[in-house]
């Protein structure tokens, strides 16, 4: 849409690599249209080189669902840590049969027994931070290598350390090359989300009805109050507020 003119009628688009130099034209002209828009411009732009990388939150699920209506094969993948909820499990493949979908679940190099060997049992207690690198940095980390768009589901009312989210940003890769990275929902709130998802009847994970707001590893997630924010129950009792996926790799120049 902004960055080249694709035909309609070509069912897979060649992608091209976007000079990083028209990052705040092109974040400037996403920031004014609406999701769907700028789905079709991740897969016009990109096409399958392009994926929806999901946690099964409910703005991923909106995600899913916007490009499934508006037939968009972008692909999906999600981070299984093997520490997942089974409410979360279960969510996964209630999408996959609704949206008629496959969701790819990229695994960490270690199992949990592995991992409790080399750094001994309970990492999560010991060192959170290295445990979110093993399970689910290192995993992201090889999915971005065959990447060019990552699409996420963050949004600016989550945290105060996501309100200034832009739709369009740079990452960049574990080898210094550059990813881009798509906030398709970044300008919505909790509210709007919420509405979409009953709307259009869409599955959620059970765990949201039991007052979980925002959903990572069943050992590092609790439940919260309504006035709370949606990542008020990750990590509880620590200063630590993000997993590394949405911080390590942002535009650092």
């Amino acid at each position: 849409m902004f960055a080249r003119v694709v035909s309609w009628l070509r069912s897979e688009p060649s992608p091209v690599v976007l000079d990083p130099a028209l990052l705040e034209e092109t974040n400037a002209k996403l920031e004014k249209s609406t999701p769907e828009e700028r789905l079709r411009w991740a897969w016009e732009t990109f096409g399958k080189r392009a994926a929806i990388g999901t946690s099964f939150q409910p703005a991923g699920v909106v995600i899913l669902h916007l490009a499934k209506v508006n037939k968009l094969r972008l692909p999906a993948f999600s981070l299984d840590t093997g520490l997942l909820f089974r409410e979360t499990i279960e969510l996964k493949s209630a999408l996959q049969d609704h949206l008629n979908i496959r969701i790819e679940s990229r695994l960490p190099d270690l199992s949990l027994t592995e991992q409790a060997k080399v750094h001994g049992d309970k990492l999560w207690e010991k060192n959170p931070d290295l445990c979110c690198e093993l399970r689910k940095v290192q995993p992201l980390n090889r999915k971005l290598r065959s990447l060019d768009l990552w699409i996420t589901g963050v949004r600016r009312d989550q945290s105060a350390q996501r309100t200034l989210t832009p739709i369009l940003e740079l990452a960049w890769r574990e080898d210094g090359s550059i990813v881009w990275k798509l906030n398709p929902l970044a300008d919505w709130n909790r509210d709007r989300v919420w509405k979409y998802l009953r709307e259009n009847q869409l599955p959620y994970n059970a765990l949201h009805d039991r007052g979980y707001r925002s959903i990572g590893c069943s050992v590092c997630t609790r439940p919260t109050s309504a006035s709370d924010d949606d990542r008020a129950g990750r990590w509880p009792g620590l200063a630590k507020t993000e997993c590394g996926l949405h911080t390590r790799y942002k535009n650092s120049a």
